[in-house]
């Protein structure tokens, strides 16, 4: 017999009270992270979470994450935390002052991102095909960033999920500052000081990998080409590019096309493999 919508809504709402009352009672301590996953879960279906602090103008730090398959962990936490961070719409969206909220990744990505080469590689190919973020603002420069993630299955998040998580959104936003403001966060920081040491960027190196990427192709493209290069790379379209520039597209195109030949290559892709060159050289 298939239960009545009343009866799973209930059942639904038993779960994620039993679940905030475990995160309310473990706030202070890195079990939260887990804790308010499961939650979450019993809300929405989700196959995997990663979780980090994020400070302005310094590397992401991973405090917690589960459900992402063996094969893809490197890639997308070590390599994200090294460098892949630089190119991600929401970081870069929180670098620029993104205001604390629920977002899904079509609400923060460039126009053509889900065309470019970043992802493919960070999101395609690593087991993912989109995400949400859960962003809550701690003060002092201090965001923490919960991404739950859909891929292995191939499944999608409804518009009912996303309704769902985004309405969990100010519960989630308190129960965080609870956890920065009682410890756990830094203590989940302590559990992961030597994972960190080995995937995020030590203090220093995040400066020279932004100064590497606002100088790529420097020796060889003016200022503009160089400007359309990093647009291209975070999933701008050319009508995208000319109008975060004031220019027209015609003009982008122009470009575009001279880059390719400085650089002497020919797509997207290309770029994107000589950047990432750029950043590991």
């Amino acid at each position: 017999m298939t239960p009545s919508p009343a009866t799973s809504t209930t059942t639904t709402l038993h779960a994620w009270h039993a679940g905030l009352a475990q995160a309310m009672a473990s706030v202070a301590e890195p079990t939260f992270c887990s804790a308010l996953v499961a939650a979450l879960r019993s809300l929405v279906p989700i196959e995997s979470v990663l979780l980090g602090l994020e400070c302005k103008g310094l590397a992401p730090r991973p405090l917690y994450q589960c459900g992402i398959p063996t094969e893809y962990r490197e890639a997308l936490i070590e390599r994200y935390y090294a460098r892949g961070y630089l190119l991600d719409p929401f970081c870069l969206a929180m670098d620029n002052g993104l205001a604390e909220g629920f977002y899904h990744l079509s609400e923060i990505a460039p126009d053509d991102f889900f065309n470019s080469e970043y992802y493919r590689t960070n999101y395609l190919r690593c087991g993912s095909v989109e995400d949400a973020h859960f962003i809550v603002d701690l003060g002092g420069q201090r965001k923490v960033s919960l991404c739950v993630y859909q891929g292995s299955s191939g499944a999608r998040f409804s518009e009912a999920d996303l309704s769902l998580l985004r309405t969990a959104f100010p519960l989630v936003r308190e129960l965080m500052r609870q956890f920065d403001e009682r410890g756990g966060l830094v203590r989940s920081l302590d559990g992961h000081r030597a994972a960190a040491s080995r995937s995020a960027a030590p203090p220093g190196l995040n400066q020279q990998i932004r100064d590497a990427f606002m100088n790529f192709g420097s020796d060889r493209l003016t200022e503009r080409e160089r400007e359309i290069a990093h647009l291209l790379l975070r999933g701008h379209s050319a009508k995208s590019s000319a109008r975060v520039l004031d220019i027209s597209p015609e003009t982008v195109r122009m470009h575009r096309k001279n880059l390719y030949t400085k650089l002497e290559i020919g797509s997207q892709a290309e770029l994107f493999a000589l950047f990432i060159d750029w950043l590991t050289a």
